[in-house]
């Protein structure tokens, strides 16, 4: 799997429909990663964080596409509230938990994460969310 993933803040769904082309530009608070399914990530990471089910969470939408389409093109989503919240309330052990929990279910799955880039991402996308939140925006994931 190769692919761009960035997280990024923006005001909202229209704001963020705006990157599809070319991505969140230097004016948006963001962060790079790349090589994993960011889409399957971030139920699993709030299955992990909430204890929700993962199939409940696909069945509700989630995540939520605002741009784009899911089929060998780019995409554009937004991370959902309840993940944000779990985010944004975790303590750094608790993330760290998650982490290296995601890095197991990859594992089971035959994809190798490296589980200290696994905590990186985590933790990170933890602060941006914090970040957004405070001046009332959300958070969304480009993926190229």
């Amino acid at each position: 799997m190769s692919s761009i993933v960035k997280f990024f803040v923006a005001p909202d769904d229209t704001s963020a429909a705006l990157t599809l082309q070319a991505g969140p530009g230097r004016a948006s608070e963001s962060l790079s990663f790349g090589n994993f399914d960011p889409e399957e990530a971030v139920v699993e990471w709030e299955c992990l964080l909430s204890g929700g089910s993962y199939e409940e969470l696909v069945e509700a939408g989630e995540p939520r596409i605002v741009a784009g389409e899911d089929y060998g093109g780019g995409v554009v989503f937004a991370i959902s509230p309840g993940l944000s919240t779990a985010l944004a309330d975790a303590e750094q052990p608790r993330l760290r938990d998650v982490a290296a929990s995601w890095v197991q279910l990859r594992a089971e799955e035959g994809e190798s994460i490296d589980a200290e880039i696994a905590s990186a991402i985590v933790i990170d996308l933890a602060a941006l969310v914090g970040s957004a939140r405070r001046r009332s925006q959300g958070v969304y994931c480009w993926v190229a």
